[in-house]
């Protein structure tokens, strides 16, 4: 697979694990799930290893790739990096020592910027502490529904360059976001042949709280049965902020 990315706000993927399990109501109709079932009966090495059916799937099993360890090291120009588009860093099964070969990996390259985004705040924050962060590592946790705020308080405890949130797919209006020590959020709707809704309301709700706080404001998509079916203007604007450390 190319390291190049279709993803808006990022330039480039990087995944040095693969496969996930569902933890939340975002993970229902995962892309990375699909994608992976599909790279295996393609014969894909890295996605040949199967998950558990009630939470994961064919060729989603959590699996480190120590080969992957290197492949930054091999981009001449600088660029903007998804860490783990296909899985999770802070995963339960990815060991700390691993973790930390990830983060020396971030902090020797430094003329490249690196977004980690985990649904699973709690590990993250209690690793925070033993992990070197270099300022070329951005962190961000997903906050799909109301359900999920309190993750946004265990990131506010990392030490990390840029601390962002990803509402996406967003499921609900997300009422009492505090964006205290915040830098940047991303906001959009689901795509895919099972994609739930998107209320204007909700978006336009983070929107104005990001405004009012001064943090960088991202609209990736409204969703629909393909990303880009229902385009990405929102009240008559294309929004692709970025955060102030975005220039490397």
């Amino acid at each position: 697979m190319s390291d190049r990315s279709s993803i808006e706000w990022t330039e480039a993927t990087w995944n040095p694990t693969t496969g996930c399990d569902r933890i939340s109501s975002g993970c229902d109709n995962c892309y990375a799930l699909a994608l992976s079932k599909r790279l295996k009966a393609m014969g894909a090495p890295k996605y040949q290893n199967d998950g558990d059916p009630r939470t994961s799937g064919p060729g989603f099993d959590v699996t480190l790739h120590p080969e992957s360890l290197a492949i930054p090291y091999g981009w001449k120009s600088p660029r903007t990096v998804f860490v783990n588009s296909m899985s999770d860093l802070f995963h339960a099964r990815v060991p700390l020592g691993f973790v930390r070969q990830v983060f020396a990996v971030m902090a020797d390259t430094p003329q490249h910027t690196y977004q980690l985004l985990t649904k699973r705040a709690r590990r993250l924050r209690q690793l925070a502490p033993k992990l070197e962060w270099p300022s070329n590592v951005w962190v961000g946790v997903s906050v799909e529904s109301q359900a999920e705020l309190a993750r946004v308080d265990d990131l506010r405890q990392v030490p990390a360059a840029v601390r962002f949130l990803s509402c996406e797919p967003l499921l609900g209006p997300l009422d009492g976001l505090d964006l205290d020590r915040i830098d940047w959020v991303i906001a959009g709707g689901e795509s895919g042949p099972r994609h739930r809704p998107l209320e204007e309301a909700w978006v336009t709700s983070i929107r104005d709280a990001c405004q009012e706080s001064g943090v960088a404001f991202f609209f990736k998509q409204w969703g629909g049965r393909t990303p880009k079916a229902g385009g990405r203007v929102l009240a008559g604007e294309t929004w692709d902020q970025m955060p102030m450390a975005a220039a490397v």
